[in-house]
């Protein structure tokens, strides 16, 4: 009965919806995917050693100088969306197409803070995503300066008409971003006029790093921009010290009617199950600050890559390989959930999805979120890389864009590299083309190209719980 459910699925290129395949089918499948070792090779070596070599490194070059930052809701983005549309249509792609989409306006406009006592001076500020501005002559202020919410609790009487100036040790970015997104709605509730955030990132050279932040209905909406890590400490010495602290704050920020926009699409159609999916992907969008070549071009840019090293090669991989480019990602995957509320009554043929926005780093491996199975099947696809020696497949596969479908069952992965790099330079004027690499860059595309065809060309696909 097992031989016969398992030839009925390769026949039909079905997932197996469950756990408990026979270790012969398993068998077989490892054998299947270890056919692809000189299809791997091939691809590998003409991402690191061929003709390809470098090639998404210059592409991105070529739009970050063009186009700079691209905020969600800009002119910059929109020229970027519509060079992207025109690249991906001379690079041979097929069914390339812009998907219409709303995202967020939100522009930081002319933006300062001094502090006036106990002494003057000048600090770097980076407004968050959304917040709104503050009057024209400003907010000036005593400050509170807390390390956590817990201590903001405890210190609660004193918050009425402070500005409240978080100096939140960095754990990790996941736990630590807490702050800058509800920072200002917890010292709001307590009647705080502004709010300042200590950039959440593991290393600073006097650079503040901006990102969204997320008001609460029914509580008041306060000024809130992130600060530097140097400025976080040195008022929080002060303070410890008795200091009394007063800032004058100005904001500019402004939030204007939603934007149309387009999440960018081209695909490889597959050969045998065309309406089967893996999608790959990064987001095209950034913040105003830097270039966005690290945030997400270098994702986005080797998502693309991995379609045209397979194409270059000429492989048709059974399943459909499609590209998406998102848009509005900064402000919580905007551009992405529209395009699974379009796509999802399609979810049972989306075998993988893929999402690259942590960095383009020389990869530790894949992180991959997915039944027992299909992290076994994955295990052996990632052996595939063992000439350029990156086979780890790592828990928590993730991605803003592709949650959506993860949390509904389907298999998601993501690159892992060096996130300690990645979050030093991530949101502030640091990311720029200076911290890409192109070698680097060569080797996650070939790691991306290789699961991304592999997993489209195999017989059946992935197995969700």
């Amino acid at each position: 009965f097992v031989v016969v459910v398992h030839l009925f699925c390769l026949s039909s290129g079905k997932a197996i919806y469950r756990n408990d395949v026979s270790q012969s089918a398993f068998q077989e499948i490892k054998e299947e995917i270890a056919s692809y070792g000189d299809v791997a090779k091939a691809i590998i070596n003409h991402a690191v050693y061929g003709k390809a070599q470098n090639r998404s490194y210059e592409r991105l070059a070529l739009l970050v100088y063009a186009v700079g930052p691209r905020l969600s809701g800009s002119k910059n983005l929109e020229k970027a969306i519509q060079i992207m549309y025109q690249n991906l249509r001379e690079d041979g792609l097929e069914n390339v197409h812009l998907e219409p989409v709303k995202i967020p306006h939100w522009e930081r406009g002319e933006e300062s803070a001094v502090m006036l006592e106990p002494r003057i001076q000048k600090m770097a500020i980076l407004g968050l995503g959304s917040s709104i501005g503050t009057p024209p002559e400003g907010i000036t202020a005593e400050v509170l300066v807390v390390t956590s919410f817990d201590e903001l609790q405890r210190r609660a009487p004193e918050a009425r008409g402070k500005i409240v100036v978080y100096n939140q040790p960095y754990v990790n970015y996941s736990s630590t971003v807490l702050y800058r997104v509800r920072g200002a709605v917890e010292a709001a509730r307590l009647g705080a006029v502004a709010s300042l955030i200590r950039s959440v990132t593991p290393f600073s050279i006097y650079s503040p790093h901006t990102g969204i932040q997320e008001y609460q209905d029914g509580v008041p909406k306060i000024p809130t921009a992130c600060i530097t890590v140097e400025d976080a400490e040195m008022m929080s010495g002060m303070a410890s010290y008795g200091a009394r602290i007063i800032i004058q704050l100005k904001m500019g920020a402004k939030s204007y009617p939603d934007a149309d926009s387009f999440n960018t699409v081209a695909e490889i159609i597959g050969s045998k199950y065309p309406e089967q999916v893996v999608l790959v992907s990064g987001h095209l969008d950034s913040w105003d600050v830097g270039q966005g070549a690290m945030d997400d071009g270098g994702g986005a840019f080797i998502s693309w890559e991995a379609l045209s090293l397979i194409k270059d090669l000429g492989l048709r991989p059974k399943r459909t390989l499609r590209l998406v480019l998102w848009t509005g990602e900064e402000q919580g995957g905007v551009g992405a959930f529209q395009y699974y509320q379009l796509h999802k009554a399609n979810i049972s043929n989306y075998s993988l999805v893929m999402e690259s926005d942590s960095g383009t780093f020389l990869p530790s491996g894949l992180q991959f979120t997915g039944s027992d199975k299909a992290r076994a099947i994955m295990e052996e696809v990632m052996r595939l890389l063992q000439p350029i020696n990156i086979t780890q497949v790592f828990r928590n596969g993730e991605g803003t864009d592709i949650n959506y479908w993860i949390q509904d069952g389907v298999p998601g992965a993501s690159l892992l590299d060096d996130l300690y790099k990645y979050f030093s330079f991530h949101h502030s004027h640091g990311d720029t083309m200076t911290v890409m690499d192109p070698k680097e860059m060569n080797v996650a595309a070939a790691l991306w190209a290789v699961v991304s065809y592999v997993v489209a060309d195999m017989e059946e696909m992935l197995p969700r719980s």
